[in-house]
């Protein structure tokens, strides 16, 4: 093979590979964020949570 031959080749099999990649790469990404919404409406509580942090903030931010 020639030096042109070789050098045609790598760029052909790199687009094809950026062709492939980029629609699975938004569709990973449509999915991980359809997951973590499910989770995120998974408890339906209402206001602050009670916990640790919030105590701690609370505290530190009183006059």
């Amino acid at each position: 093979m020639s030096k042109k031959e070789e050098s045609g080749n790598s760029r052909r099999d790199f687009l094809k590979l950026g062709l492939t990649a980029a629609p699975a790469a938004v569709a990973t990404a449509a999915l991980g964020s359809a997951d973590t919404a499910e989770a995120a409406s998974g408890a339906p509580e209402e206001g602050m949570q009670d916990t640790a942090h919030t105590r701690a903030y609370y505290e530190s931010a009183r006059f």
